[in-house]
């Protein structure tokens, strides 16, 4: 019914910076809001930043400053631009959006595979 796909994960040098792209696609009727998860290894999934409907923002305390969340409605795409990264930015970043579709009129969480991003010296 509904697949998240990301996109723009990769290596990147500390201080460098990558763009994760996230478009959602099937049977939508409404993003009511989206955000970016990340998990390191051996470490839980972490919120990194959502972003509603209407605009608002949030983001972690780690990534404030550094990280941007955008979106482009008429395209169903979310995307984080991550700058200054750091080591500790190392991890799967994943997609998710709370959406209702043609099937279901109440919002439900989707999540897509992730992606990974990788901070190296």
């Amino acid at each position: 019914q509904v697949q998240l796909t990301e996109s723009g994960g990769g290596l990147v040098q500390i201080g460098g910076s990558l763009r994760l792209s996230c478009t959602a696609s099937g049977s939508i009727v409404k993003i009511y809001a989206m955000g970016w998860y990340r998990q390191a290894p051996g470490k839980q999934r972490e919120l990194v930043a959502t972003i509603t409907s209407g605009g608002n923002t949030n983001y972690a305390n780690a990534v404030r400053g550094r990280f941007v969340i955008s979106t482009d409605n008429a395209k169903n795409t979310m995307y984080l631009q991550m700058n200054n990264l750091g080591p500790e930015d190392t991890a799967v970043y994943y997609c998710n959006a709370g959406l209702s579709t043609i099937y279901n009129q109440y919002a439900n969480e989707y999540w897509g595979e992730g992606t990974q991003v990788t901070v190296s010296s």
